[in-house]
Parts: C-alpha cells; structure tokens; sequence
C-alpha cells in the first residue's frame, strides 16, 4: 500500500461522521474543552490559594489570621510578608493538590461548625495543630525551606544559640524547622493535651 492511500485512508476516517459528528471534529472539540476545564480549573485553584480566600470565613479570620498579625511573619523591616497560602500550601503543584484534597476535611468542619465559635476553636486547637505539625515534619517542613533557605543563611547574623542549632541540626536532616519553630507564627496551644 503506498504512502498516499495510508494518509487518504486515515484523512478519511479523520473527516467521515461517526454518527453526526467528524472525528477530527469530535478530537477538536474535546482538546479545546480541555483547555477550557483546565484552565477553570486553575483559576479556581489559585482563587483558594489566596490570604483573603483564607480568611473569607470567621474561624480563620477571627482566631489564627488575627494571631498572625502580630508576627514577624506579617510585617517586618524588609516588608516582606508570608501569606496563609505560603506556609499551608505547598508550591509544587502535585504537592499542592493533594493537600487541597487533605483540606477538604476543613470544609467538612466549616459546614458542621466544628470550630464555629473561639470556644471550639480552644478546644480543637491542640489537634488541628498537631496535623499541621506532622505534615510539615513529614515534608521536611518544606513551606518553610520555600522562603528560608538553609544554605543562604548567615549564621553571624543569628545569636550564638540560634547559629549553633541551625548549624548542628538542620545541616544533618536531624531536625526539620518546626521542631523548633512550632509557635513562631500563631499561639501554641495547650500543650497538656499532649500527654
């Protein structure tokens, strides 16, 4: 069979209707709504990535945004400030969704008001921190790493003890930044639910 029958007999399949509807223009139509569903999908996806989507609801407004506010975390001398997104969100976009997918659970507890009031809020804080906690151990707290790079740090311009610790352990992968950290950007819970 030559060349020319192979192309004509694949351009014909491409052309002829399957029923109502060409091949080709069925194949078009699915490729330009995927890039329609794609691209609503990413919009949608940094509309959640935002501080102000963050703080849309009380719970996050009224208690751990508002502890924010007082951290260095929030206003500094170089004016450089870290958003809800930027410590909870991870940048690679496989790791960031699955931990939209984690958050989820979150919706589940704005829905049935789980920590709808400050009281709740109180008393769940503990465990909701812990979370947070284990997952950023679990990635070697790479939100942090995201902005604060170990390698570029100058240990003259820490104090002694800082230096030291930072030097001995984070330089060996024995500590991740929240082992130490924990507190460093809202209040640390109740610590006796630890136990």
């Amino acid at each position: 069979m030559s060349l020319f029958r192979i192309l004509k007999s694949y351009w014909e399949t491409l052309t002829r209707p399957s029923r109502y509807f060409s091949l080709a223009f069925l194949t078009m139509g699915g490729f330009i709504a995927g890039i329609i569903f794609w691209g609503g999908f990413n919009t949608a996806l940094e509309i959640t990535n935002t501080e102000k989507f963050c703080i849309s609801c009380h719970e996050m407004r009224d208690n751990v945004y508002a502890e924010l506010k007082s951290t260095i975390h929030y206003t500094n001398r170089s004016g450089v400030r870290a958003t809800c997104p930027d410590c909870h969100v991870p940048h690679n976009w496989t790791d960031k969704i699955a931990r939209k997918m984690q958050a989820s659970k979150e919706v589940w507890g704005k829905i049935f008001g789980t920590i709808s009031t400050r009281e709740k809020f109180l008393e769940k804080r503990f465990e909701l921190a812990s979370h947070e906690w284990a997952r950023l151990e679990a990635n070697d707290s790479l939100e942090c790493r995201n902005c604060h790079d170990f390698t570029y740090m100058d240990f003259t311009q820490q104090s002694p003890r800082a230096a030291d610790h930072h030097e001995r352990l984070l330089g060996t992968g024995e500590k991740t930044c929240i082992d130490c950290h924990k507190g460093i950007a809202h209040q640390l819970p109740d610590m006796a639910q630890k136990n």
